[in-house]
């Protein structure tokens, strides 16, 4: 069974192809909301042929998307080409899969809902995963595997575009962690502030969610804290206390454990009709 994920965000799409459990692949590209369904049929038919693949291949697709406008566009593209109905990730296809305690759940955006899925069952509860992307996103599983909110800051990506863009004498710069807290420079100045401030936004955030969450939890419970997103490649990110694993792909996978149990639970309700 080979299944397409998709994470489709405002910056990048993420694309994985699973067979069965496996990750076989996974692509990157940029998102572009006005994008046509002729236009992300081309860019998908170059990713798979990157590496021998093809659409016919495809027997299902999931997509968990913060982009409404690609939601629309991917599913008539997988209708229309792929010839399957896609797996939207949302809360409604979640009910009865994971517990959402929060104020608004058709609000939560489907990939922390995907990530705070597959910390529970990789992991277990209690747990944060941090998601570091365009936004950087700190997810929480309670002790008995509920998505209880979280908290969003602005991705470094995101406020160094901003510092830049507003501050003309400012150049852009390689994020990097710098030889010191105290630049010489105006380079230097400018990693310090981004890469150190950014570590220093991630450990306060998450000190304060930890011991939150320790708080709602039994006697003696271990939070596992689990880093994910396209930052996470980014050497500094090591610097982070606290972090018991880095994995890239977990929204991926919590994608895919979303289209499993949509599907068993499709299988469930034709073999009750059958009956």
């Amino acid at each position: 069974m080979k299944l397409l994920a998709a994470d489709i965000g405002n910056t990048n799409v993420t694309i994985g192809l699973f067979d069965d459990e496996r990750l076989v692949h996974a692509w990157r590209a940029i998102s572009r909301a006005g994008a046509t369904s002729d236009e992300v049929a081309a860019m998908l038919t170059g990713l798979l042929g990157l590496d021998g693949h093809r659409f016919d291949e495809l027997d299902a697709v999931a997509i968990a998307s913060v982009v409404p406008p690609l939601t629309e566009t991917w599913t008539r593209l997988v209708t229309e080409r792929v010839r399957v109905e896609p797996t939207i990730v949302d809360a409604s296809s979640l009910r009865g899969v994971l517990e959402i305690r929060i104020d608004r759940p058709a609000e939560a955006g489907a990939d922390r809902l995907a990530n705070a899925l597959a910390a529970r069952i990789e992991f277990g509860g209690p747990a944060i995963v941090i998601d570091l992307g365009t936004s950087t996103n700190f997810d929480l599983v309670d002790a008995g595997g509920a998505y209880i909110g979280g908290a969003i800051a602005p991705g470094m990506g995101l406020s160094l575009e901003a510092l830049v863009g507003r501050a003309s004498k400012l150049p852009r710069i390689e994020l990097q962690r710098p030889p010191s807290a105290i630049g010489t420079n105006t380079i230097h100045a400018m990693q310090s502030g981004t890469v150190l401030g950014y570590i220093g936004l991630v450990s306060g955030l998450l000190t304060a969610l930890r011991g939150e969450l320790v708080e709602r939890s039994p006697d003696e419970s271990r939070v596992s804290v689990i880093a994910t997103g396209g930052y996470t490649h980014q050497p500094w990110l090591r610097d982070v206390p606290g972090i018991d694993a880095i994995e890239p792909d977990l929204t991926l996978r919590g994608i895919r454990y979303a289209w499993l149990a949509s599907r068993e639970r499709d299988g469930a309700a034709t073999h009750g009709e059958r009956a």
